[in-house]
């Protein structure tokens, strides 16, 4: 095996937020076992590669195909997120430039009234979101509940529904959904 194991199992791990101590615990290994693997200082067989990777859980596959640096961009400052606004809100996209997304994460605002508009909202999968200032009038269905900093909604997207600031001023909103419909 090559050399740079070590240093692909310390990515790994860094990746799925393991500290050697939790790797080591779950693979049932020594704690010196994951750091001289990590360390370079030996070359871990196939058999004991794949014990210490059980403890993630990853096959040796995985392990030795997975793109550490797709170079794909992970952070994104504010004048980065993509706009989508109709004039009555702001709906900032984050993430719009990933390729094969399977999530829609938004920051919205709405205008004091502003609303998504007359017509309710269909769409596959599922929607949640949390209000971080203002208040919002969620409506699903039949169900109809004001929001308010803090409070946070999760729903089956395929039920018609519409959101609309109802406080004074601007209503701040931080959303997700899945799958990404844009």
């Amino acid at each position: 095996m090559s050399q740079k194991v070590g240093d692909r199992l310390k990515a790994v791990r860094s990746m799925y937020g393991l500290s050697q101590r939790e790797l080591a615990r779950r693979a049932g290994v020594t704690n010196s076992t994951i750091s001289t693997i990590e360390q370079n200082r030996v070359s871990p067989s196939v058999d004991s590669l794949a014990k210490v990777l059980a403890g993630i859980p990853m096959s040796l596959i995985d392990f030795f195909t997975i793109d550490l640096d797709n170079g794909e961009e992970i952070f994104f400052k504010k004048e980065e997120l993509v706009e989508l606004s109709d004039g009555t809100m702001s709906m900032r996209l984050v993430g719009a430039s990933r390729k094969d997304r399977k999530l829609r994460v938004l920051h919205e605002t709405y205008p004091a009234g502003g609303d998504t508009g007359d017509n309710l909202i269909v769409q596959k999968g599922e929607e949640a979101g949390v209000i971080i200032r203002g208040k919002l009038e969620v409506t699903v269905g039949e169900r109809v509940k004001v929001l308010g900093p803090g409070d946070a909604y999760y729903f089956n997207a395929e039920i018609p529904h519409r959101f609309r600031n109802v406080g004074d001023g601007e209503c701040e909103i931080v959303s997700a959904a899945t799958p990404p419909s844009y």
